[in-house]
């Protein structure tokens, strides 16, 4: 494996990254990235990396790509990546989405399928982290490589992961809030919505959360879980707002951040009540853009989507794969929006779902 094939190099800090541009798709790479060591260890050594993927395939392998659904705009920024990534190495996937997190038994049927059909290698953006795992192990069984991307699987039958830690994504956006609330300083109520209940990114980013906001002078209320579709978060927003007239900061998805801009300017609180999420979107950063939600951890759901790619194609070719990889997260709020690469962190805004790549 050559230097030019893969750098694997230590990089510069945070703020290098943020003035790092990607002018055109093609030359996303190299970006700068985490790995962590040894792989798939929730507590292993995360070092700062340069990831370059390879600059074409071998053949037209074909991929099957798994989502929880496509109902947000997050899941549109992965589709982006994946899609753009297996144009550019030449090769054919097809994309599957189960519809919302409480369809697991939909999710593996729809692998399942993909599996039957054919398809080389399976990327799964997964609706549980254990619920998945013996179909898993039976797909690498017959020497299919499967690739975690996003939401993480607990699995150790997985041939790599291209993920962030939710953890870290939660901490961020806890961290932001507790630094205008020092120990001691003016107290603020926080309702916190983290996601739906039992997925593998929900526990892990409200693990994260929590932990930041120890100590803290703010107040987080009990956690208001619910599948991340405007019309449940907004729901349970209204019932969060209406039971806490004292609220300070509503923080949580994105989908809830989206939903929530429009019930606060709805009750005219916009002067009283601030808002966060803990990962971003295209709602998320226009509603940064224009003031009306505070700030967002990035965690370059784009750049995931194409690492994920390229993992399985690195797998089916037996080149060295990178197995515990994701982008290095950043908070991005006004004060750095300009400097931040768009296309790096979010899909374009004219890009509509596709589910086909031939």
């Amino acid at each position: 494996m050559t230097r030019q094939t893969m750098r694997w190099t230590l990089a510069a800090a945070a703020a290098a990254f943020l003035l790092a541009g990607t002018a055109r798709a093609a030359d996303w790479f190299p970006y700068k990235a985490e790995k962590v060591d040894p792989p798939f260890s929730a507590d292993g050594k995360v070092s700062v990396v340069e990831y370059s993927p390879l600059a074409k395939a071998s053949k037209k392998w074909d991929l099957c790509v798994s989502f929880p659904h496509m109902k947000d705009a997050y899941w549109l920024g992965v589709d982006y990546g994946v899609v753009e990534e297996a144009k550019r190495l030449g090769v054919k996937l097809q994309l599957v989405e189960a519809g919302g997190y409480t369809n697991l038994n939909k999710q593996i049927s729809q692998i399942e399928d993909c599996v039957s059909r054919g398809a080389n290698a399976v990327i799964i953006g997964a609706i549980s982290a254990d619920g998945l795992n013996n179909l898993v192990k039976t797909v690498a069984a017959k020497k299919i490589p499967v690739i975690d991307v996003i939401n993480g699987i607990n699995s150790p039958d997985l041939t790599a992961k291209s993920l962030v830690s939710f953890y870290t994504m939660g901490f961020s956006a806890g961290e932001y809030l507790a630094k205008l609330h020092p120990a001691g300083g003016k107290p603020a109520k926080v309702g916190w919505f983290p996601g739906p209940a039992g997925a593998g990114w929900v526990e892990a980013a409200h693990k994260g959360f929590a932990e930041a906001v120890k100590g803290s002078a703010l107040q987080v209320l009990e956690p208001k879980y619910g599948d991340t579709g405007k019309e449940a978060q907004a729901k349970l927003v209204e019932d969060v707002l209406q039971g806490n007239p004292d609220l300070s900061y509503i923080a949580g998805t994105a989908v809830t951040a989206e939903a929530a801009q429009g019930i606060v300017r709805a009750r005219k609180l916009e002067k009283k009540v601030q808002i966060m999420a803990f990962y971003m979107t295209p709602g998320v950063y226009e509603g940064i853009q224009k003031g009306r939600i505070m700030a967002a951890p990035a965690d370059s759901m784009v750049v995931q989507g194409r690492i994920a790619v390229d993992q399985a194609v690195r797998a089916l070719e037996g080149k060295e794969v990178v197995k515990h990889v994701g982008p290095k997260i950043f908070v991005v709020d006004q004060k750095n929006l300009k400097s931040v690469a768009h296309d790096s962190i979010l899909p374009p805004t004219s890009f509509k779902p596709v589910f086909l790549v031939k």
